[in-house]
């Protein structure tokens, strides 16, 4: 089990924030480039 400080981190580029991992996240990681569903929104437009 890791503790919340050691998963890994991006950040955000549409707020620029930095976000941790999530495990709805974990099959691609590699694809996610914003923090939320607002800035994935916000981005598109």
């Amino acid at each position: 089990m890791r503790c919340k400080g050691d998963l890994p981190q991006k950040v955000c580029a549409v707020c620029g924030r930095p976000f941790s991992w999530r495990r709805k996240w974990a099959a691609c990681w590699d694809e996610v480039r914003s923090c939320s569903e607002r800035c994935r929104r916000t981005r598109r437009n």
